[in-house]
């Protein structure tokens, strides 16, 4: 049946095979499996069985996985995003993550939570997972399963391409065969889709999909054909391919048979996973199956599959780990069975993996972390199968080829990518060992002893590996490799510890171990020496040891041994077993000489390296140096070495100690006194080593927080490291968790001691988060902290020393009290009184005292303080011999003679606190009284000091307040002078009456205007730094400005209109919608017109040349940064001064009782009839009557203004319409027009939205771009044919005038008004002269056109709140009637509400236009003001009072109005219509948690595709839709290009803006056109105040309200170019991002 389905044809139809294969092959076998209709077998089943207690979800990659920090055995064990929001952990301490793919939902498994291992749905009680199958189905089940699984098995495994096995050779054999591609993980998309067209003529789109698929699915038949020419393809697919990449792709041809077979074997996986869903049973039969070895020996079928993996294609490998998740994994007994064939077979599956190039995720390795971090099957296979040894053993075999002669590790030339497979291994060992178990058996005694034994082999190879030696003379050649050696050494960082974790469970086992190590170490050091010890003698004191130097010889850093049996040391001592080690029994004694031996190498090694000693070797030397003693590894290397350190000073005598410790610092000679040399390079060498050499012995006395060396616990010591840590500097939570070291959990133990010793400050707007240290914990600080690195130290010096200063004490940085040692460690006290000790202090306080500056550093005198102070405070209580000798005298006197030397300033006052302890000390040896010999010594001169410091401050003072005086005294005479001098002048300055107080009138429209104040502004440019006042004749001063299209105010999202040409509509009325506005903004800064044109120029010219320039500024379109603050800018607006205006009030009264409404309507259209007539209005009656009003010549301006107004309205027209620019064009001045209200609209909801006042509450630069903007409208109607502009106005005036013109509904009238306003002068332009309207007939117009527009818009306002019409809506009116004869109240607010932003836009464009000041109230408060709004536009404050006064102008209109046939429609409720006060828009509203977010994106199911592979869910925060980004699925077109979901939607949302938040990688992308965009941070935040980029720290996130405000106000405020070209300009990149594919 197979072949008669599938491949059949060229062109797969997957929805017709899987018709066909459930018909003829699935439905047959469901039936004999039930043994009747599989609908009711089915339906038996599940009246009698029990769901189950595992989830057991797959996780695909990138699906988000929560982890418990508090409940988790151990950090693999994670929950799906189902099960999480339903589980107890949600309140805990949880993380979260995106999943790398491949791992299953723990939900239901009780060994992987402390408490809550279930969620609420998985909890079902006491599940029983009882097999309830009747034994018919259940031997049918078997059967069945046995038999396909069998089959599926064969063909997965199948070898052959032409021939099937005997059973299933088909009757005739046809000749169609397949040509099929395969995935690899070396050919990149771009090769293939290459290598196809080339090979197999198919077209891109075509060579696309195959390409998808077979990344997807691993394999794919790119050619049906016979034999010949599929071979044909092939030899084309190969030789192509090999052009690109060395390595050929993988082709191979298969037969079609069995083809069709192999494809049927994958569906049946699928079935398989259906069927054993269904029941307990069935899943237990399939296991049953699956896990039975055979008669003859072969291994068992999942074994089989296991072993072939590496050879299966990505879609057959998928299904098998599909299956066995589904089957074996949610069975304890199986899981079991299949963990022990898994180990049997580990070896073997790790080295295909190794040689495999498939990522580790679709490997069936990656299964290990489902078996081994189960606590109870670990140690089964420990006990089993000794998996420590399988999995120490296949690494070994691994490395064997990098031994070198000596059976060290050389890892010289290797194969990074085989390496990273290979550590990967040592995951499983840590998953083994993650929980220690709490009761032993002797057989896990046994083989965990075993596995020890096999590890420290392996740590044999690397004991003195990769060895150094230092160069000499010339520079070395080649940078070694090292990498290799450390990566291994961070991957064993954790396996150390836990081996030593389980080691310190077991007294018994401990001790074994430390035998066992300490053989081994035996066995490595046989090799080490080759010369024979010699004698050195010091101070009387005989030291035998081998000579050997670290300068010349060479070392290794790499010495896991021995630190191993210094950290189990340190247990045997915690435990107490250390008794036990000293017997007589142990075969051999421990020579502990021996032992410090290399730790000291190599602790010398890196004084070295710090002296500059081994410069000639390299970076690579530093880099181990820096590593070593780094936070990922010092746990496990230099903090070892400094325990073994302390081992050996406890157990050795102290002088043989000290003479060891400065052989191998090769400064013995040097302290003898036999050495002296003359060369600078040496000294400085000389005195930095022995700097070090004091350090380490301050370390080694001092550091004593270790448990086991002092009784401290893990709490102590880390809030040690987090004391330190924050006496640098404040740090953010983050930074404090990277300055701390992980133990295998990735904890840090931070959070259980932060809040006992730091205080959190909240971050602002930006910014995060900070901790600073409490005060009462700085006395912990301790200036030799063995964890600071030498930046660290210095700044940590410098911060304690600030802070000492700033409270007034003295600048001594005293070490604290260290907490004593334990029993087996107190011996190291004793270095501080040995002979040895004294005569090395003494020589470098002779060295200081002689002041000879080559021979001693301050550094040092700083730390022999600290070593002497120790000295003293620790024989306080001890009455040892040694301070009262002679030694003890000289070191005093020393000590005092160095006080008085200049050069230690900055030590002086640790010096005189030194001779205090000294003194006290001494007092209590002698037991009198220590007041009298201190007081004379100390006291004095500390008061001293002090008063002297206080008495030079005062005098300071004192001085500093009579030259205060002097320079007044001189000030007020000067002033008296002038004003003696120029006495004419103040004589006839004219006295102001204090009984009239004038009152300047706050009306900006009509005959009672205010007068426009005549302000001189002179303002400087900020390229020439030349002041210039800005005049209508001078040469122009230009404003940078930014013009863009927006939609942050549109009524309709996601609809732009498109632009037509007729002219009836946009951009001559814009409609109420406001769904695309033009936006001019402005960042302030002023330049001559002639700089800028100059610096335009030089900008383009040097842009040309940078790479990355282009993805900033976009020269095609005029773009240039703000020469000051880099804002994005593409025109510039010329400034024009307000046109000073005198007022004449008389002659405007009379004007006024001729020119009332009707009269001026009248004569306005009288004018309009006349202008467009032919023979030019000579029969129209009132054709000149407008001229009598009053005119004027209009405003002249300079040539260079006039060119910049043309530059700016070129700009606007062309960016608002987007189209080409065309000067000529008739809609320039209209888009002049339209962007000077439509940023007057802006700026009005941004205050309204901030609640701030009208006036007086702008930012500067905002205030100038809108005062800037209005003049420039107005200016344009001056620079375009007047024929235009009277035609613009003609069709405008329309609205509020005549019938058949647009409807009311359907224009906004803050835009009708501006143009109104602004084109009304056109009308006074005569034949022969130019003429404007006079100040008097200006205010007129104003007024009327003011007064119409209102009840235009009231109206508006009105029809627009009706509803559709219905019988409610009858009744509603009939009601309103009733009841409005006694309240009007309802629709007058209505009304008031409705109209007030036109109002606020009015009152805002007047003030721009004619500059009258407007009334106080509205520099106050955002609410209310209506009266002073009215009042200030000349308007009744009962707006209603228009219709009365005006009522029989108005009639007519009204008629008008309402009868247009657009309106009825609307009041049918047909069509849609904005209701005012207009929606105001904001950001949508984001869940304050943020795994809501994360749960919306994981149920996301992109459109387009069907498949469930990763996608990249984005939200768009304009209107909430979420988009599938980044994905070949969702891409389209625009303007004939291919662009990505978000650039596409951007185009439609926001014009081309665009704010999308990437869910699962928590940033925010800010995207302006096709190809530019930035990222910025979330406004989500952490406990601990901190973004969360890609999730990489997976705290719980909650959304900051002040953060997502400030997102709004970018948006609100069109900064979102702005931020995006200021962030391109700082992050500087070669290879642009394709912003147009996200």
């Amino acid at each position: 049946q197979v072949p008669r389905i599938f491949c059949l044809k060229k062109e797969f139809s997957p929805q017709e095979e899987e018709e066909l294969m459930q018909s003829r092959i699935l439905q047959p076998l469901e039936f004999f499996l039930f043994g009747e209709n599989p609908q009711e077998g089915l339906q038996k089943l599940q009246q009698g069985s029990t769901s189950s207690q595992l989830c057991g979800r797959v996780f695909k990659e990138g699906e988000t996985v929560y982890s418990c920090r508090d409940c988790a055995i151990d950090p693999t064990c994670v929950l799906c995003m189902d099960c999480f929001q339903d589980s107890v952990h949600k309140s805990h301490r949880y993380k979260m993550h995106a999943s790398s793919g491949g791992g299953f939902c723990d939900c239901g498994d009780v060994e992987a939570w402390k408490i809550g291992p279930c969620c609420s749905k998985h909890d079902t009680g006491a599940a029983t997972d009882e097999c309830v199958l009747e034994p018919e189905l259940y031997e049918r089940a078997e059967k069945l399963f046995r038999i396909l699984l069998l089959y599926v098995t064969d063909f997965l495994v199948w070898e052959e391409s032409s021939n099937l096995p005997d059973e299933l050779q088909p009757r005739q054999k046809e000749p169609a065969y397949f040509c099929v591609l395969y995935n690899d993980e070396h050919h990149s998309y771009d090769h293939v889709i290459y290598t196809l067209q080339r090979s197999v003529n198919c077209d891109q789109a075509e060579a696309q999909t195959h390409t998808a698929l077979i990344d997807k699915e691993g394999r794919r038949a790119v050619k049906r054909g016979s034999l010949r020419s599929c071979q044909q393809a092939r030899d084309l697919i190969r030789s192509n391919s090999e052009h690109i990449s060395l390595q050929p792709l993988r082709v191979e041809i298969l037969h079609a048979a069995v083809m069709a077979h192999q494809t049927f074997a994958l569906r049946l996986g699928s079935w398989f996973q259906k069927i054993i869903s269904y029941s307990v049973g069935f899943r237990q039969a399939f296991c049953q199956v699956a896990l039975e070895t055979n008669i003859d020996g072969h291994p068992c079928l999942i074994s089989r599959l296991m072993l072939h993996d590496a050879r299966m294609y990505k879609g057959a490998r998928k299904i098998v780990h599909e299956l066995i998740f589904s089957s074996m994994l949610m069975d304890t007994e199986f899981k079991r069975l299949f963990a022990i064939e898994f180990t049997k077979h580990y070896k073997q599956l790790q080295k295909d993996f190794i040689n495999d190039d498939h990522e580790r995720s679709i490997s069936i390795t990656a299964l290990s972390v489902q078996i081994f971090t189960v606590p109870t099957l670990a140690r089964q296979l420990i006990e089993e199968c000794n998996v420590i040894k399988v999995i120490v053993d296949t690494v070994m075999d691994l490395l064997r080829e990098h031994l070198d002669d000596n059976n060290r590790f050389f890892f010289l030339g290797y194969n990074s990518d085989k390496f990273t497979r290979i550590q990967v291994i040592f995951h499983d060992l840590r998953y083994i060992l993650i929980s220690k178990p709490s009761v032993w058996t002797e057989e896990l005694r046994g083989q965990f002893l075993e596995g020890l034994k096999v590890f420290l082999g392996f740590l044999k190879c690397m004991q003195g590996m990769e060895e150094v030696k230092r160069q000499f003379g010339q520079h070395i050649a080649v940078e070694p490799e090292w990498e290799a050696g450390f990566s291994l050494q961070m991957q064993l960082r954790h396996i150390l510890a836990m081996f030593q974790d389980w080691c310190s469970s077991d007294n018994e086992i401990l001790l074994l171990a430390f035998k066992e190590c300490h053989k081994v170490l035996r066995e490595c050091n046989n090799q080490a020496f080759q010369r024979e010890p010699t004698d050195y003698y010091m101070c009387k004191q005989i030291l035998n040891v081998r000579p050997y130097k670290v300068s010349q010889e060479p070392v290794s850093i790499h010495l896991p041994i021995s630190r191993l049996l210094a950290g189990l040391y340190v247990l045997l001592c915690r435990t107490g077993a250390v008794e036990h080690l000293d017997d007589p029994v142990s075969e051999e004694s421990i020579i502990y000489c021996l032992l410090a031996e290399h730790p000291l190498r190599c602790v010398v090694l890196a004084a070295q390296v710090s002296a500059e000693m081994w410069r000639r070797n390299g970076l690579s030397l530093v880099s181990q140096v820096y590593y070593y003693q780094d936070v990922k590894c010092r746990d496990e290397m230099y903090d070892k070495d400094v325990v073994m350190l302390q081992i050996a000073a406890s157990k050795m005598d102290p002088n043989h100690f000290l003479m060891l410790i400065l052989l191998r610092f090769e400064l013995f000679d040097y302290f003898n006194g036999s050495c002296s040399t003359k060369d600078q390079d040496e000294l400085i060498q000389r005195n930095r080593l022995t700097e070090e050499m004091l350090y380490l012995l301050i370390i080694i006395i001092g550091e004593r927080y270790v448990p086991g060396i002092s009784h401290v616990t893990k709490e102590d010591v880390t809030m040690r490291e987090v004391v330190h840590l924050l006496c640098i500097e404040p740090m953010a939570h983050s930074s404090l968790v990277k300055g701390l070291p992980e133990n295998e959990s990735h904890e840090t133990g931070l959070e259980s001691v932060i809040a006992k010793v730091a205080t959190f400050k909240k971050p602002g707007v930006s910014g995060h988060g900070l901790y600073e240290v409490k005060k009462e914990r700085l006395v912990e600080f301790n200036p030799f902290f063995y964890h600071y690195s030498r930046s660290q130290h210095s700044k940590a010096e410098e911060s304690q020393k600030k802070r000492r200063t700033q409270e007034g004490s003295d600048k001594a940085l005293r070490p604290p009290i260290p907490p004593a040692f334990c029993p087996a460690f107190s011996n190291i006290v004793r270095l501080l009184c040995c002979d040895i000790m004294v005569h090395i202090l003494r020589r470098i306080f002779q060295r200081a005292a002689e002041d000879r500056a080559t021979h001693w550093t301050e550094a040092m005198i700083q730390r022999v303080h600290i070593t002497f102070l120790s000295f003293l405070a620790l024989n306080i209580p001890s009455s040892l011999p040694g301070i009262g000798s002679e030694h003890g005298k000289s070191v005093f006197h020393l000590l005092s003679k160095i006080k008085a030397i200049p050069s230690l300033e900055a030590q002086k006052d640790m010096v005189k606190w030194v001779l205090q302890m000294f003194e006290i000390v001494k007092c209590l040896r002698e037991k009198s009284s220590p007041a009298a010999s201190m007081s004379v010594e100390t006291t004095k001169p500390e008061e001293s000091a002090q008063d002297k410091e206080k008495a030079e401050r005062k005098r300071k003072a004192e001085a500093a307040k009579l030259h205060r005086q002097k320079i007044m005294a001189q000030m007020s005479a000067m002033q008296k002078n002038f004003i003696e001098s120029n006495k004419m002048l103040y004589d006839n300055m004219p006295e102001t009456d204090p009984e009239t107080p004038q009152v300047e009138l706050c009306v900006a429209v009509g005959p009672q205007r205010g007068s426009t104040p005549a302000e001189k502004e002179v303002l400087t440019c900020i390229l020439c730094q030349e002041e210039q006042e800005v005049l209508t004749q001078a040469p122009a001063m230009v404003l940078t400005a930014c013009v863009q299209r927006s939609t942050v105010l549109t009524q309709c999202r996601g609809k732009i209109p498109t632009y037509k040409e007729d002219g009836t509509t946009y951009p001559l009325f814009m409609p109420p919608e406001l769904a695309v506005g033009t936006h001019t903004g402005s960042c302030g800064h002023v330049m001559h017109a002639t700089c800028w044109q100059k610096y335009f120029e030089a900008v383009q010219n040097t842009t040309r040349n940078r790479l990355h320039a282009e993805l900033i500024v976009d020269l095609e379109n005029g773009e240039y940064l703000c020469p000051l603050c880099k804002s994005l800018c593409n025109t510039v607006i010329p400034l024009i001064p307000l046109e000073p205006i005198m007022f004449n009030y008389e002659n405007a009264e009379i004007i006024g009782q001729h020119l009332t409404l009707p009269r001026w309507i009248q004569i306005l259209c009288a004018r309009i009839k006349g202008l467009k007539s032919f023979y030019f209005g000579k029969g129209e009656p009132d054709f000149r009557s407008i001229l009598s009003y009053g005119v004027q010549e209009p405003r002249k301006f300079s040539d260079s203004i006039t060119e910049m107004l043309l530059v700016c309205a070129t700009t606007v027209h062309r960016v608002g319409l987007q189209t080409a620019p065309n000067e000529l064009c008739p809609h320039v001045p209209l888009m002049a027009w339209n962007t000077c209200a439509f940023n007057i609209q802006a700026i009005e909801n941004i205050l309204q939205e901030e609640d701030k006042p009208l006036f007086g509450s702008l930012q500067n630069r905002q205030l100038a771009g809108l005062k800037a903007i209005v003049q420039f409208s107005g200016a344009q109607r001056l620079k375009s044919s007047q024929a235009v502009i009277q035609r613009h106005f003609t069709d405008m005036f329309g609205v509020v005038s005549r019938k058949n013109t647009p409807c009311l509904l359907e224009v906004d009238f803050v835009h009708l008004l501006v143009g109104l306003v602004l084109s009304i002068p056109s009308l006074y332009q005569e034949e022969a002269v130019d003429l404007g309207p006079s100040a008097v007939s200006s205010a007129y117009n104003h007024l009327h056109i003011l007064h119409l527009v209102t009840m235009a818009h009231m109206l508006q306002v009105l029809l627009s709140s009706t509803g559709a019409e219905t019988e409610e809506a009858k009744a509603a009116a009939e009601l309103y009637t009733t009841v409005s004869q006694h309240t009007g109240r309802f629709l007058i607010i209505l009304v008031k509400r409705g109209i007030q932003p036109f109002l606020r836009c009015a009152a805002l464009f007047f003030n721009c236009l004619t500059g009258v000041q407007p009334p106080e109230e509205l520099f106050i408060g955002a609410e209310g003001h209506f009266e002073a709004l009215c009042s200030y536009l000349a308007l009744p404050s009962n707006v209603f009072q228009l219709f009365q006064e005006h009522r029989d102008t108005v009639a007519p209109l009204l008629l008008n109005y309402c009868g247009n046939p657009a309106i009825t429609k609307v009041l049918k409720g047909k069509t849609h219509i904005v209701r005012y006060p207009r929606r105001r828009n904001r950001l949508i509203d984001l869940p304050e948690d943020y795994s809501v977010l994360l749960n919306q994106a994981s149920h996301f199911q992109c459109p387009k595709s069907t498949d469930d592979e990763r996608k990249h869910p984005t939200l768009c925060l304009f209107c909430g839709a979420m988009l599938c980004s980044q994905s070949s699925c969702c891409l389209s077109q625009l303007d004939g290009e291919d662009v990505g979901a978000c650039t596409a939607h951007a185009a439609t949302c926001g014009a081309g803006v665009g704010m999308f938040l990437r869910i699962r990688e928590c940033e925010i992308v800010l995207m302006a056109g096709k190809t530019r965009g930035s990222t910025y941070p979330a406004p989500y935040l952490d406990d601990y105040g901190e973004t969360d980029p890609h999730l990489g720290r997976g705290n719980p996130l909650h959304l900051c309200p002040e953060r997502y405000r400030k997102l709004n106000q970018l948006w609100q405020q069109h900064c979102i170019l702005e931020e995006i070209a200021r962030s391109l300009e700082v992050v500087n990149v070669m290879f642009a991002f394709e912003w147009q594919m996200l």
